[in-house]
């Protein structure tokens, strides 16, 4: 089976895990506050809470900035549920802006659009989730500037684009953001096995998601209710959650780290060597702009089917067939049951349900062979 991605796993990290299962720390121990560090320096942004999950981050940092009932998200259609599910679970709304038809990114120009026209109603969102779709990072210097124009905060869904760049930027940096979270799924650029992690500069922001991260608890003296000074002595503050992350991934990723700049190098070569292959073919490829390096967590093509011999379905089983797993990502989310239930409906978001008709995740990932690739596209060639 060759599947859209998958981890890369080498002697260094099985030999830095069976140290830590050989260490007095499974969990707790001094290994996660070392990959914090490791990544914060790497994107150059101030403080990173890890955690268990890219979905753990994302909630770890709706709640650090206070989302509640009254509140209102936007976000785009095509992303993870992950990415609305932060914010329902702290009882906001959510609502969408449609994608650009060539970067498949938030629309700047929608985004302008409904930012005036929620002015006039009064219903701006209070955070925005702009998501780096397939590794290749959002405007986030325009989004940065409409945030101070219309008073919004920024949570940038970067789960698929560590080691990315806006102008020489990296993601991550929270230049231009409130918060950043990347996630080290297996299939992401590197991995901890499960795990994620919340970047940011504002330190009061990176206390929160820590107290919420530890069922809501600190031992932090500065943020006592009652004055104790006691060396035993600790508060539970909030309802909080055990999103910790735990030695035996922060260990791997502290290994998997060591081969980012590798793992980056091989994505951008697949996707050039797919690029040169398919050139001839009706299809398209992701616009990656001038400003941008893209870190290639998915390599996506938009079938032109007005051209090809097949079907979506048809092109979709044979790919399955011949044991190339390629994918959909994503699903428009507004079109959901979820979602409908709560009165979206086909044609609000149109290029976004126009490329999750179309659109296919091509195999991506550093052990992928070149002869592989050549086969694929051979089949590919053959739907035209």
């Amino acid at each position: 089976m060759i599947p859209y991605s998958r981890q890369s796993i080498n002697k260094q990290d099985i030999a830095s895990i069976v140290r830590v299962l050989k260490s007095d720390f499974l969990t707790q121990g001094p290994l996660v506050e070392k990959f914090e560090r490791k990544i914060s320096n790497l994107v150059k942004a101030k403080y990173a809470v890890a955690s268990n999950s890219g979905s753990s981050a994302l909630h770890l940092a709706c709640l650090s900035l206070k989302l509640g009932p009254k509140d209102i998200v936007w976000t785009v259609p095509n992303t993870f549920a992950a990415t609305v599910n932060c914010a329902i679970n702290c009882g906001a709304s959510v609502d969408f802006v449609d994608i650009d038809s060539e970067t498949w990114n938030i629309s700047i120009d929608r985004l302008i659009q409904k930012l005036h026209y929620a002015k006039q109603k009064r219903k701006l969102p209070k955070i925005l989730i702009p998501v780096h779709f397939a590794g290749q990072p959002t405007e986030q210097k325009t989004i940065w500037e409409l945030s101070k124009k219309y008073n919004f905060k920024i949570i940038e869904d970067a789960s698929h684009s560590l080691g990315a760049k806006h102008f020489g930027e990296p993601v991550g940096s929270c230049k231009w953001s409130d918060i950043t979270v990347f996630s080290f799924h297996p299939v992401k650029i590197i991995t901890t096995g499960e795990g994620g992690i919340s970047l940011t500069n504002n330190r009061l922001l990176a206390d929160k998601m820590k107290m919420y991260r530890t069922n809501g608890i600190t031992k932090d003296l500065r943020y006592f209710k009652i004055k104790n000074s006691q060396p035993w002595y600790y508060e539970q503050q909030e309802s909080g959650f055990n999103y910790r992350m735990n030695d035996i991934s922060a260990t791997l990723g502290l290994s998997q780290i060591m081969r980012l700049n590798k793992f980056l190098k091989k994505r951008n070569r697949i996707a050039e060597i797919y690029k040169r292959l398919l050139k001839n073919i009706p299809i398209k490829f992701q616009k990656i702009l001038s400003s941008n390096y893209s870190s290639y967590h998915l390599f996506v093509v938009q079938f032109d089917l007005k051209r090809a011999r097949y079907d979506y379905k048809y092109i979709f089983k044979k790919f399955r067939s011949k044991n190339f797993f390629v994918n959909l990502h994503y699903m428009p989310l507004h079109m959901s049951p979820f979602f409908k239930k709560k009165g979206f409906k086909l044609g609000q978001f149109p290029v976004a349900e126009s490329y999750g008709k179309n659109s296919l995740s091509l195999p991506i990932f550093v052990d992928l062979k070149k002869k592989t690739i050549v086969r694929l596209c051979k089949l590919i060639n053959d739907f035209f």
